[in-house]
């Protein structure tokens, strides 16, 4: 069946809300207008206020109240326009959240996911555009999941929603609207395992997210030029498969990391620097990060494509590695 990333997302709600009544959504519009990017349409309609509840503009009381009600039975699903609002949520995620269970010695758990997107794509601005990732997976106790195909989207956010500690879920502005053919009772792929997308073996590209897509793209223009690139998209960021990357690395040799975020700290330098360390004996080359630019992001559409990575650049990157 085809459909799009935002369809799939807002079946995969639909169905855990029919299988699971503890499942509820929270956050600002998802109700009557159904969410900022659309992918809670109609659900108040089929689930009704108690369950799908427009929230003040206030992601501090969001978050806060969703970490309360997972602790106390339910099963939330918070919704937060942009990632970019993450950082006013901290205290309520990374210091609340994330350490229930620790602090509580394994009593309780907060058994929430918390919906947000990031990226750019849309002209949106410098606080609207950040891909701020590293802010999570820097954070002990809290899971991420960034899908990159419809067929994720559906299947990471219906296993997020199973998972007994809390989930970041970050989707992509600019993958709402891209659609595959899904199957969605086909078996999902493991959560934590990373999907090896492409096989090939003179580079080995490991990436996620919309990245991905320039990867691939990438790939086809390098292997037009006889380098073949294996892409490996980690689908969770935490758990961290590097069990996947591992082996392709020591076949391999030559390796690339491409993340959306700002170069510096961000999750492209904490992969180089574990595939360096754990497979630096098997690397022909240093590891290359390609990754965005660090500065804010432009309005300017121009500007805006050229902070982050893109297929060219990829390409253009990988082809130094063979000049």
């Amino acid at each position: 069946m085809e459909m799009t990333y935002r369809d799939a997302l807002r079946q995969a709600l639909a169905d855990a809300m029919r299988d699971d009544p503890d499942v509820v959504i929270m956050g600002e519009e998802v109700g009557r207008y159904g969410g900022a990017y659309g992918v809670t349409k109609d659900l108040i309609r089929d689930f009704g206020p108690d369950r799908v509840i427009d929230t003040p503009i206030s992601e501090p009381a969001i978050v806060g109240a969703a970490v309360g009600a997972a602790m106390t039975g339910l099963r939330p699903v918070a919704e937060l326009m942009y990632v970019d609002f993450i950082g006013m949520t901290m205290d309520q995620l990374a210091n609340q959240a994330a350490k229930i269970r620790y602090m509580f010695g394994g009593q309780i758990g907060v058994p929430m996911v918390l919906r947000t997107q990031g990226g750019t794509g849309r002209s949106a601005g410098a606080q609207h555009s950040q891909s701020l990732e590293a802010y999570v997976m820097h954070t002990p106790g809290l899971r991420l999941a960034m899908p990159a195909t419809v067929a994720d989207a559906y299947h990471l956010l219906r296993q997020a929603l199973t998972k007994p500690d809390p989930v970041v879920f970050i989707e992509h502005k600019a993958l709402y609207t891209m659609k595959e053919d899904v199957d969605l009772s086909a078996p999902a792929l493991e959560w934590g395992k990373a999907a090896v997308r492409r096989t090939g073996d003179d580079l080995v590209i490991v990436t996620y997210s919309r990245q991905l897509h320039y990867a691939l793209d990438a790939a086809k223009t390098l292997s037009a030029q006889g380098i073949e690139a294996t892409v490996i998209d980690l689908r969770t960021l935490n758990p961290l498969d590097f069990e996947t990357i591992r082996p392709h690395v020591e076949r391999v040799g030559r390796v690339m990391v491409v993340s959306e975020g700002a170069m510096t700290c961000g999750v492209a330098a904490e992969l180089a620097a574990r595939i360096t360390e754990e497979c630096f004996d098997f690397l022909h080359d240093p590891v290359i990060r390609v990754a965005g630019e660090d500065i804010p992001i432009s309005v300017s559409t121009q500007l805006e494509s050229g902070s982050v990575p893109g297929p060219k650049l990829i390409a253009e990157t990988a082809g130094r590695l063979f000049a």
